[in-house]
């Protein structure tokens, strides 16, 4: 499928699928949108000095890079990335400018650098693994403090905001862990609650009136 590198309303690239008219990230600003969604309403929220986290839709990076710049904790990253991006698109992302992060370039480029199915020490206390594969293949249990739920729109892929999906999501968290999405689609609120989630509509980042969290009681 075609991939085109855009601007985003806040200044930060995301990148374009035209046949789908679809976004990595939220065209109304990626680096609000991540900083929203799974920042503020999902990282803020941990209070444990050593925090594991599932990034479902690993993409361009912006959100694990994110999570590097805000943390100040022992961190345990997976992002799962069916389709990663390729070399060119990632040396055309502006997150390290935009982000004013020129001092921690390298470690942006390391992320992406790194090779898929290892964990890596990205920086110390910061490990990542990035894993090849599809969402329904993940089968991690009780593993995760917080989860990125960073999949393209139920418009376009429904199959990735089922029961199915959310039960293995479910399963993948430790008790009282917490997942984060853009989405506030009925059904996906639905389809969490009817595997156990807790969920909740909170107010969503700029150009979204709300987003959903979901927690594992």
């Amino acid at each position: 499928m075609k991939r085109e590198i855009i601007i985003t309303s806040d200044g930060s690239t995301t990148i374009h699928l035209p046949d789908w008219n679809e976004q990595y990230h939220s065209k109304h600003g990626a680096i609000q949108e991540a900083y929203h969604v799974f920042i503020k309403n999902g990282l803020e929220l941990l209070d444990k000095d050593e925090i594991s986290i599932l990034e479902i839709g690993f993409g361009t990076g912006l959100n694990s890079f994110i999570t590097f710049l805000e943390n100040n904790r022992t961190v345990n990253y997976v992002g799962v990335e069916a389709y990663p991006v390729s070399d060119e698109e990632v040396i055309k992302l502006n997150y390290v400018t935009e982000l004013n992060a020129v001092t921690k370039e390298a470690v942006f480029k390391k992320m992406h650098e790194v090779s898929w199915g290892k964990k890596h020490e990205i920086i110390q206390n910061f490990s990542l693994t990035k894993r090849q594969q599809f969402f329904k293949e993940i089968d991690d249990i009780d593993t995760f403090d917080l989860i990125y739920f960073d999949a393209f729109g139920a418009e376009h892929q429904p199959e990735l905001w089922t029961e199915e999906i959310f039960n293995i999501m479910f399963n993948a968290m430790k008790k009282n862990g917490i997942l984060v999405t853009y989405s506030a689609k009925g059904s996906v609120r639905r389809a969490m609650q009817a595997v156990g989630f807790e969920v909740e509509r909170l107010p969503g980042p700029p150009g979204k009136r709300e987003m959903l969290r979901a927690t594992k009681h």
